[in-house]
């Protein structure tokens, strides 16, 4: 038979582990809090990392934030480390478009859900693309480039296969009904180099990777993908004003925690993150390393990073580009 005194500590169990869990979340964080970048140190969203990271332990207080690189499979490995890991908040992702919305579409069996598998803080920056042919080049606008491509076929440069570069290149050749040969490149230094030289006919850049070599007229930028002209480069046409609006793809960054993340911890974390990046200091330094400080908090996040998901999808349905994994 069941007690009384057993009957009536019975409902006080759950209470018990409430608490619990209301006690460990007001001590969070007890000890590090690991900021995942899927990508090898050096590269500009571990530049980005580091910076944020620096802030947000700060802000917060404790132990600190402390970004770890885990590279490898186009993103996937450091991805799937944090998919995995505890949702107790000391495990965040600090990654891109391509990890969270791209890659759903490009790899087949993708070993972790891009929505499903986070809880979104928050996005923190982007950065434009432009498209940039050799100074030498006779096309002076879009449509020249285009028209130039009806009567021969083009090359264009990318950096790297199944990247942004090259997912927006092929679609500016699928939109304009041209045939272009797809020039691979590991990162966009050297791709930008042999744009330079006319080795290849175009290039889908990020806009810092190119902007003093266009500025000093090494490059011709033909559009850039922002909401508006860009004080450094005012007679740069934005891809809309060029006829291009579907060249508009940001290259996007922002923090998640694995799905199942106390909702407490995920908001603090979504406000502290927007209190940051409202710090003229940190947006200007974030400007100086070429990014836009682009606030978002969680809900809001959540709802772009859908979007964007659907978006990456057609792009990819539209250019048939897939990466083996």
């Amino acid at each position: 038979m069941v007690s009384r005194r057993s009957l009536l500590a019975a409902p006080l169990l759950p209470l018990a582990a409430q608490v619990h869990e209301a006690g460990a979340q007001e001590a969070w964080p007890a000890k590090p809090v690991r900021v995942v970048v899927p990508y090898p140190p050096g590269g500009s969203t571990d530049v980005l990392a580091r910076a944020v990271a620096e802030r947000l332990g700060a802000l917060i207080g404790g132990p600190g934030f402390v970004v770890e690189n885990r590279g490898g499979g186009a993103a996937v490995v450091g991805t799937v480390a944090v998919a995995q890991a505890p949702a107790d908040g000391y495990t965040l992702s600090l990654a891109t478009n391509q990890t969270h919305a791209a890659n759903a579409a490009m790899l087949k069996d993708l070993p972790y859900r891009p929505v499903e598998d986070f809880s979104p803080i928050g996005r923190i920056a982007e950065v434009h693309h432009a498209l940039v042919v050799p100074a030498a080049s006779p096309a002076k606008t879009l449509a020249e480039l285009a028209a130039r491509g009806r009567g021969q076929r083009l090359t264009y440069a990318s950096s790297g296969v199944g990247s942004a570069s090259h997912v927006i290149g092929e679609t500016f050749a699928k939109r304009a009904g041209i045939e272009a040969t797809h020039v691979p490149y590991r990162g966009g230094a050297q791709a930008t180099t042999d744009t330079v030289s006319g080795v290849v006919d175009y290039f889908v850049s990020t806009w810092p990777q190119v902007v003093e070599l266009v500025k000093d007229g090494r490059l011709r930028c033909l559009e850039v993908g922002a909401p508006a002209r860009l004080a450094e480069v005012p007679a740069v046409p934005t891809a809309a004003e060029a006829g291009a609006p579907w060249l508009a793809v940001d290259a996007w960054f922002g923090l998640w925690a694995p799905a199942g993340t106390p909702a407490p911890i995920v908001a603090r974390l979504s406000q502290a993150l927007q209190q940051v990046l409202a710090e003229p200091a940190l947006v200007a330094q974030l400007r100086r390393i070429g990014f836009n400080a682009a606030p978002m908090a969680a809900p809001a996040f959540g709802t772009f990073q859908r979007a964007e998901v659907a978006r990456w999808r057609e792009l990819v349905e539209l250019t048939g580009i897939r990466i083996e994994g």
